[in-house]
């Protein structure tokens, strides 16, 4: 099977998998899923191509085994990411852009943890570069630790098993085969569209915010000086 290359062609699902096998699989599910450097992973692509190359008989393992490792390094993975949170507390906010890190990256996985909650450990597994920081998101805040595992176990179960079984079912039906670069791309596209809302929703309000004008001096007021923009950070801080 050929598929196409999203990138550099060593980030090609199907090189992934033809090099480093299952082994491969889950270490780049486990990095993605809490290590700071893996947010850059193709998880979703990688997940669905296992689950294809397991129907077409390329990779010799069982199906429920495949899932029930994927599902498992996913879950460790969150667990790492949450504990490194934890350890690393709100300083994570203060670390300097690099190559391989960026600052924008946390405050996206700390809106979105903010707005959704214990159940965005669950939504964000279906978000690229999202899914990576929010399980150590919920460390820095100190989230309760069986809430998380709980979330972290479902979100785990359905990203991991849900993709992987989507690939197999799907690995059946000769259309996929034919057009496997197309429908690479399109999981791709569908993973990276929630972001791109969040993006375009942000601006939007920026705009109608540059708008308004004068109003904006009134309401940096009620935070008092030298706070500007640490209220949610702060709580999350302190539980």
């Amino acid at each position: 099977m050929t598929t196409l290359a999203l990138g550099p062609s060593w980030l090609d699902p199907d090189y992934l998998i033809g090099t480093f096998g299952l082994i491969g699989v889950l270490v780049i599910v486990f990095a993605e899923s809490g290590l700071l450097i893996g947010f850059f992973l193709p998880g979703d692509s990688l997940l669905f191509t296992t689950g294809l190359l397991v129907t077409s008989g390329t990779l010799d393992t069982p199906l429920w085994l495949v899932c029930t490792l994927v599902v498992i390094a996913a879950i460790v993975g969150d667990q790492v990411g949450y504990l490194f949170g934890r350890k690393v507390g709100p300083s994570l906010f203060k670390r300097p852009d690099s190559k391989l890190f960026k600052q924008e990256n946390v405050e996206k996985a700390h809106e979105f943890f903010e707005k959704y909650g214990p159940k965005s450990l669950v939504l964000a597994r279906f978000v690229p570069v999202v899914r990576t920081f929010t399980p150590i998101i919920a460390g820095v805040s100190r989230m309760n630790y069986r809430s998380f595992i709980i979330f972290n176990v479902i979100g785990g179960t359905l990203w991991g098993a849900g993709v992987t079984l989507l690939g197999a079912a799907l690995g059946k039906i000769e259309f996929v085969h034919k057009n496997i670069e197309m429908i690479l791309i399109a999981i791709v596209v569908l993973s990276v569209l929630p972001i791109v809302i969040e993006f375009m929703r942000a601006r939007s309000k920026s705009k109608k915010a540059g708008r308004t004008g004068g109003g904006g001096s009134g309401a940096a007021t009620t935070e008092g000086p030298g706070t500007p923009g640490t209220g949610s950070r702060g709580r999350h801080a302190k539980r």
